[in-house]
């Protein structure tokens, strides 16, 4: 059934240029904005840039920039993945941008009104990395466990919080309705997480240690905590609280909401944001895609190792639809997965130059030579490829069905039989090309452009340009 769908990407922090975990994420978000496209559905894709915290104010200071064209020179950097990655989406949400300042505050008030909003003394370890307070018990040897190369902070201030502890028993039966978090285990993972303790968390942060950041409503000492201003973001890009366009209506209230993220992030993702939606009376998520962690040797990847490879690089060496290929097939849609330069130019040798760039010029080569025109037709068979949010296993269902184009081509030699049974042959040939088309179809949201040129070029019975040049 057709119906609306929302799908956004976490806002990646602008501390940093982009990294190949975020360029995964949204690749991934793209491939199924697109795919349900296809199906005919009515899809608004969301992403943007995080722009407000202590690392930003802390990283423009040390590079001795002003804050607001450090922001705008990384959000340009990430605006640019549009056009390296071959992006659909429809709206780039700033944090900094004041529509979005107006919601995070609309927010901070439903919240307040429902009387989960406090103000404390607190004092604890504090994590520059995740910009919150760690508890004990989360420490593994003294270290938050997602930046253990931090030192963790003792601070004490009076803070706001947010009563998280409220909605222990909604979060538990949130997290009982079917599909709500994918991959299972990470469903499990929340789950341990609430019925371990749900502890109130600050929301707010004194302007005299943090400036950037938006205003706290009717108290100018405060600014909103980063998390609680960013992960409004998804909701204030379809013009919440006003809706004026409709678009909220339409996508969150009407629609079926997935978020996509890294499995680092089902505390604040399926936990926190979805407690603050309660607190709001704002309908919850549907559910939550997470996917794993790119590493390199093993190892997580950063610039102290020397092992770090960026979007920009693997566009650069491989193209913008080799390199969704990549990500979408070579890397595990929920685990973590190892890849490396050596990894990378296999795969894209073998299962590219030699596998559907040498099937379609084989196929179009035979097509162009010994038909007068296309003369097959258009598959009706459908495409279900990405119900399963396994973007793996679906490009491995249609790269068997290009291997064995391969071998029929192989078993078949129409090239041969064309002299003795020409009809035979030539009938060969279009069924050829019709499963070619096919694969063309289906490789529409993976590799969009890789997917026009093979339409393209079986409508108008001619052999392409070469799809995928060897490397250097």
């Amino acid at each position: 059934m057709k119906c609306q769908r929302y799908i956004t990407t976490t806002l990646p922090y602008v501390n940093a240029d982009p990294h190949l975990g975020f360029a995964l994420e949204i690749v991934q978000a793209d491939a199924l904005a697109r795919f349900w496209r296809i199906l005919g559905h009515e899809v608004f894709f969301n992403t943007g840039t995080d722009e407000y915290g202590q690392k930003i104010e802390g990283r423009s200071r040390e590079e001795g920039r002003d804050i607001q064209e450090y922001v705008e020179a990384h959000a340009r950097a990430f605006k640019a993945l549009k056009e390296k990655l071959n992006l659909s989406y429809d709206n780039f949400l700033r944090t900094t941008l004041p529509e979005h300042a107006k919601a995070a505050q609309e927010m901070w008030r439903r919240c307040n009104e429902k009387g989960d909003i406090y103000k404390k003394k607190y004092k604890g370890k504090y994590c520059v990395g995740d910009e919150m307070f760690v508890r004990e018990s989360d420490l593994i040897e003294g270290k938050c466990p997602n930046h253990p190369n931090m030192e963790l902070q003792e601070i004490e201030e009076e803070n706001y919080f947010f009563k998280f502890s409220n909605y222990r028993e909604a979060l538990l039966e949130y997290l009982t309705r079917d599909g709500v978090i994918i991959p299972e285990w990470r469903r499990k993972e929340a789950v341990a997480f609430v019925e371990d303790g749900l502890e109130n968390f600050s929301i707010s942060r004194e302007r005299e240690r943090m400036s950037w950041g938006i205003s706290v409503p009717d108290d100018e000492t405060q600014v909103m905590y980063v998390w609680f201003d960013a992960l409004t973001n998804y909701i204030s890009t379809l013009g919440w609280p006003d809706d004026k366009n409709g678009n909220f209506k339409k996508f969150w209230e009407e629609g079926y909401i997935v978020q996509t993220a890294g499995k680092d992030q089902v505390r604040f993702q399926s936990l926190m944001w979805q407690a603050m939606l309660f607190s709001a009376g704002v309908k919850n998520t549907d559910m939550v895609f997470y996917h794993g962690f790119i590493t390199s040797k093993g190892q997580k990847m950063s610039k102290s190792l020397g092992n770090v490879i960026s979007p920009d690089e693997l566009v650069a060496r491989y193209g913008t639809d080799a390199t969704r290929y990549l990500l979408l097939r070579h890397v595990h849609p929920f685990e973590d997965t190892d890849i490396t330069h050596e990894r990378l130019d296999e795969w894209y040798t073998a299962n590219l130059v030699n596998g559907l760039g040498n099937v379609v010029a084989r196929i179009m080569k035979m097509s162009q030579e010994h038909l007068n025109q296309y003369s097959g037709v258009n598959s009706r068979e459908e495409i279900h490829m990405l119900d399963e949010f396994n973007f793996q296993k679906a490009m491995d269902s249609l790269w068997s069905r290009i291997q064995a184009l391969d071998e029929k081509i192989t078993a078949t030699e129409p090239f041969k039989l064309i002299k003795d049974e020409p009809e035979k042959a030539k009938e060969l040939i279009r069924e050829l090309g019709t499963e070619l088309l096919f694969i063309g179809r289906a490789l529409e949201p993976f590799m969009p452009e890789t997917a026009k040129k093979i339409h393209d070029a079986v409508v108008a019975n001619k052999k392409p340009e070469n799809l995928f040049p060897r490397l250097n």
